[in-house]
């Protein structure tokens, strides 16, 4: 875990799960600097491995005091860079020619009263104010896509057998298409930036529970703690932010 003593504090863990080999999440927490990242890697092997901890690494780097407006163009083009990088350079070294090195990615910048959100893939980041549990991102997934088209039910898309299957990722994709969202701060907000792994094995009613509690730390860990008491049959990660 990790944490700060700042306007912003921040607790972040990741496990890898009862049934994965390795772990191919990563995170950023960085309080200090007003960002924090959650990379959800792909591709088997150490691919997944490799790509999460490049996103997490390049987006550590970048500069921090400026704009948030400039900052977010920084996210941006890093992660456009990285997309090119991963989708041309490393996949054809790769053991396989065909092998895909791709990660999800999620990141929160904070500066003053405002933050923003940039994404790719089903990484997720969720807000929790005034008591209540808001989804900011949109999962850029078959299953997400397949709800709104209206041809199957978000209880159907928990069955759907191609559910998991990402409509974007860094380094999946030649074109890459990120999202973003910007929005006000208020007081007492908490966000929660976490992976597929974390948040398919946690009801909403389960995760507003969490966030209630005073303690980040308490949060995350009962959080954890209620994933693997499960199957946990994927790498779980979260980054909790909140005053």
């Amino acid at each position: 875990m990790q944490g700060a003593t700042s306007r912003w504090r921040s607790v972040a863990r990741t496990e890898t799960g009862k049934v994965r080999a390795r772990n191919e999440d990563a995170f950023l927490a960085m309080p200090e600097r007003g960002l924090w990242v959650v990379a959800d890697g792909m591709g088997g092997h150490q691919n997944g491995a490799l790509a999460s901890r490049l996103i997490v690494e390049q987006l550590a780097e970048l500069p921090h005091e400026c704009a948030l407006e400039e900052r977010l163009k920084h996210v941006r083009k890093c992660l456009h860079e990285l997309n090119r990088r991963l989708g041309q350079e490393l996949t054809v070294t790769a053991a396989r020619p065909d092998a895909i090195i791709g990660s999800t990615v999620v990141a929160l910048l904070i500066d003053g009263e405002r933050a923003a959100c940039v994404w790719a893939g089903d990484s997720r980041c969720y807000l929790w104010r005034g008591s209540r549990l808001y989804q900011l991102t949109r999962d850029h997934s078959l299953a997400q896509q397949l709800i709104d088209e209206k041809k199957i039910t978000t209880e159907q898309a928990r069955f759907h057998p191609g559910s998991h299957a990402l409509t974007r990722a860094i380094g999946a994709y030649e074109d890459l298409q990120l999202e973003t969202i910007e929005l006000d701060v208020f007081p007492n907000d908490a966000f929660l930036l976490c992976s597929d792994g974390l948040y398919q094995s946690l009801s909403a009613d389960s995760i507003s529970a969490q966030l209630n509690l005073s303690s980040p730390h308490l949060a995350i860990s009962r959080m954890f703690d209620q994933v693997l008491d499960g199957p946990a049959r994927d790498n779980l990660s979260a980054v909790l932010v909140r005053q």
